[in-house]
């Protein structure tokens, strides 16, 4: 190794150094969801592929001449205002997304343009280590469940679907989280992309064999999901979860993979011989102290950290507890007696106030108001297991129904075929929504601006065929939402 190269790693050692410090929070969580969540235990080997990767290109890579390129914190700016985003609207995965992106821009900064062509999609690669994809996980579980169904008329079983609830004559079956198949989709992304640029040289190729790699899981999934409810039907259905535990962990997939690659095989074009450098050659540029590069992504990532220290103060306390409001034509009654219990979840909330109403026609609402002071890391009013079903329950999304006036609407089906019919308001910032993406933003725009910190959920449900005939009835008398949500959090409207 020359001593420029020594030099310079030595200063992109230091720079990631400050980084992790700085950032160490979302190092660490990246790393929590590694080891902890089995969709994304795949991540734990990207870092020593990555550095398996480098090494292939290292016999290319040390005859360049290493320049420092200021033009490279640019590309830091946008992970540092990526990263601010997400901490000051509470999204984890983008604040997660910034800080390798922030990472990736040390190295186009420290190490110049030529290094970087020849380490190209070693750098891309490293986006695969964001903890992402479990938000496609509702519209796999809707592909799996009308997969399943189809494959099942086919075989001749009688069935009915209900949304990602499938009955046969001797079983009920729901196609759960972990049955969406968005653990092998994810996994079978990072792997084909790999083998991608591994083994071939052509573009072509390379987005054909990733897009078959994607299409084809999702199909096996969808065979999987209807082999497991078809041996049921043969069979009965603790005989079924066995089976499926089974082949879906240690057979199908793998025997996916290998008709994958086995497939594939005959179409690889990169020789064992070829270089590996993504490209060499280009525009000379002027190079910069390493040092001064170094010193600039210091700042540009302080810069965003003040912000976000800056940015979290400032959060006023709640009133003293405000009850729920008395509504003209309803009653309220205690809530019992339901074979199947409901409970909003709101991890972090400061209030969650609970009541439930009747009215003359003896139709039951039942009404929650979750309420933050502030939103931040952990308390957030939408995420991942907050509002109307929570991670634990035995409730589970049925289908969306038509929304309300800056609301949501969506049908929850219990054990039993049990239902409820569910209708959500925020009330964040200056808003009114039920739109999740807007929360965010307006979130976010509270935060940079100053303005009104609190967030709250309203959640009405209802049981029944007609549940919401008797929510929209109860809505039409309770009044406006932004003014009784401003009222339960102490704030003007």
């Amino acid at each position: 190794m020359t001593i420029g190269w020594r030099r310079h790693l030595i200063a992109l050692a230091a720079v990631w150094a400050a980084i992790a410090i700085l950032f160490g929070r979302d190092l660490a969580h990246m790393v929590e969801i590694w080891w902890t969540s089995s969709t994304f235990a795949h991540c734990l080997l990207l870092p020593p592929i990555i550095g398996w990767l480098v090494w292939l290109r290292w016999p290319e890579l040390k005859d360049i001449e290493l320049r420092a390129w200021l033009p490279g914190l640019v590309i830091v700016a946008v992970g540092a205002l990526g990263w601010l985003l997400g901490d000051v609207a509470g999204v984890s995965m983008v604040r997660q997304f910034g800080l390798v992106v922030m990472l990736q821009g040390a190295v186009v900064a420290l190490l110049g343009p030529e290094v970087v062509r020849g380490i190209l999609f070693p750098l891309f690669y490293m986006l695969f280590m964001v903890p992402a994809g479990e938000e496609l996980v509702p519209l796999l579980q809707t592909i799996t469940a009308r997969m399943s169904m189809a494959l099942l008329k086919l075989a001749g079983v009688p069935a009915h679907i209900e949304g990602i609830f499938i009955t046969t004559p001797n079983g009920w079956f729901k196609v759960a989280e972990a049955c969406s198949g968005v653990k092998f989709l994810v996994a079978m992304l990072a792997y084909s992309v790999l083998v991608a640029n591994v083994c071939f040289r052509t573009w072509f190729r390379r987005i054909v064999f990733v897009i078959a790699s994607l299409v084809l899981s999702i199909l096996a999934n969808g065979v999987r999901a209807w082999g497991t409810i078809y041996v049921a039907h043969l069979t009965d259905v603790s005989f079924a979860q066995g089976f499926d535990h089974v082949i879906y962990g240690w057979v199908f997939f793998g025997l996916i993979i290998a008709v994958l690659m086995g497939v594939g095989w005959r179409y690889f074009d990169r020789s064992p011989t070829s270089l590996w450098l993504d490209g060499r050659g280009g525009v000379a540029v002027r190079g910069a102290p390493p040092k001064l590069a170094a010193c600039g992504v210091l700042l540009l990532v302080l810069l965003a950290w003040a912000w976000a220290v800056i940015a979290a103060g400032g959060a006023q306390p709640l009133p003293k507890n405000q009850g729920l409001p008395s509504v003209p034509g309803w009653t309220r009654i205690a809530a019992q007696g339901d074979l199947i219990p409901w409970r909003p979840n709101f991890t972090g909330a400061d209030r969650l106030l609970m009541a439930r109403y009747v009215d003359a026609r003896g139709r039951k609402v039942d009404f929650a108001v979750a309420i933050f002071s502030y939103q931040a890391e952990g308390r957030e009013l939408v995420g991942f297991g907050q509002g109307a079903i929570g991670p634990d329950s035995r409730w589970s999304w049925t289908n969306d129904m038509p929304a309300p006036a800056n609301g949501q609407a969506f049908r929850i089906t219990g054990p039993g075929d049990v239902q409820r019919d569910v209708v959500t308001f925020y009330r964040v910032g200056d808003i009114v929504t039920g739109n999740e993406m807007m929360v965010k933003l307006e979130t976010l725009k509270a935060k940079l601006t100053g303005g009104p910190r609190r967030g709250v959920a309203l959640i009405f449900t209802a049981p029944g065929e007609r549940g919401r005939a008797a929510v929209d009835s109860f809505l039409a008398r309770l009044g406006p939402i932004d003014r009784l949500a401003d009222r339960l959090a102490g704030q003007k409207g």
